[in-house]
């Protein structure tokens, strides 16, 4: 059953498209609403690959930053709305509401040596859905470097922006039985590091629903008086290292049973800890306090938008401009 949380989320984001079908109809009168004529309001569309970055899976040695520790197999897609309102040529605010998906598993590690294959043989696994909404100030510079010629108005306009967002994720992971047949179990309530456990009391319980700041960049390119395409390159930082529910390192496998129902303690023992029978039969492979994860870097997760935007109402500036650079003489 989805939390309450996820749900509020879910219709926050439902509430995009109600605003730009509201925009749409009220787009004539969209400069007595925002009290400035050269105000533009923007809807769209992104769409693109999505990809994650944390503790499962990886590429060669303990870990790599950025591209070179993707996998590409895993990307997911996110799709999203966002209204962007202009106050001038240079500068904007954007809102914005996204859904996508993260994955991450450690079957797929090319080994390579003793560190791949560590991560290999932890055999640990994640997938969990995301739903994100932001809020971000975007800018351009070339346009702020011409803001006094009124001549300037290019088609292709490079931006970065920056903001604050939310979002809400529920990792889970896999166990597959003698049969083959796989199973997905949420980790959360499953404490698989012992967080909300007595025994370690310096490990709370993570939430669900965290603050992140996408920030990033990219090009609008301008085809007609509404419609302008872009690519975008937009990145979360997160405050959690428990998108993918590991961090720090194994706990006293007796503990489940202390501490959850006897149904969640055999699940939890089993997801925990996958190395078990790997060197002796029945036995783990790790200590209690071995490392499971790495917590001095917290997950973050990336997308490649392709953004189609629409322009509401208003003469287009780009037509304004190129109109005054071929209108003919005066004597004509």
């Amino acid at each position: 059953m989805k939390n309450a949380t996820s749900m509020l989320l879910r219709k926050q984001l439902l509430l995009i498209p109600l605003l730009i079908s509201l925009l749409i109809q009220k787009s004539d009168a969209q400069h007595l609403l925002l009290g400035n004529e050269n105000t533009r309001v923007e809807v769209g569309l992104d769409f693109g690959p999505t990809f994650f970055l944390g503790d499962l899976g990886g590429n060669v040695g303990k870990g790599t930053p950025f591209l070179k520790d993707l996998n590409f197999g895993l990307t997911k897609l996110m799709k999203g709305a966002f209204i962007s309102i202009y106050p001038s040529d240079w500068w904007g605010v954007r809102l914005a509401g996204q859904y996508t998906y993260l994955e991450g598993q450690d079957k797929i590690i090319k080994t390579f040596g003793v560190d791949e294959l560590w991560r290999k043989q932890r055999n640990l696994d994640f997938k969990s859905n995301v739903l994100e909404l932001y809020g971000a100030l975007e800018f351009f510079p070339m346009e702020y470097f011409h803001r006094n010629d009124e001549e300037y108005d290019p088609r292709f306009k490079p931006y970065v922006f920056g903001g604050l967002g939310v979002f809400n994720f529920n990792p889970k992971g896999s166990l597959t039985d003698q049969a083959g047949n796989v199973t997905w179990h949420e980790l959360k309530p499953l404490s698989t590091e012992g967080q909300g456990f007595p025994q370690y009391p310096t490990k709370k319980n993570y939430n669900l629903t965290q603050m992140n700041i996408p920030f990033g960049g990219g090009f609008k390119y301008i085809i007609s008086n509404s419609l302008n395409i872009g690519l975008e390159l937009l990145y979360r930082k997160t405050f959690t290292d428990y998108l993918d529910d590991i961090s720090s390192e194994y706990i006293d496998r007796n503990y489940f049973s202390l501490n959850l129902s006897a149904a969640d303690a055999a699940i939890a023992r089993q997801i925990a800890d996958k190395t078990v029978g790997i060197v002796n039969p029945g036995r783990t492979r790790y200590a209690p306090g071995e490392q499971r994860g790495n917590s001095n870097n917290k997950d973050a997760y990336f997308s490649f938008a392709f953004k189609i935007g629409i322009r509401l109402g208003g003469e287009d500036s780009y037509n304004r401009g190129a109109s005054s650079r071929v209108r003919c003489p005066a004597r004509f």
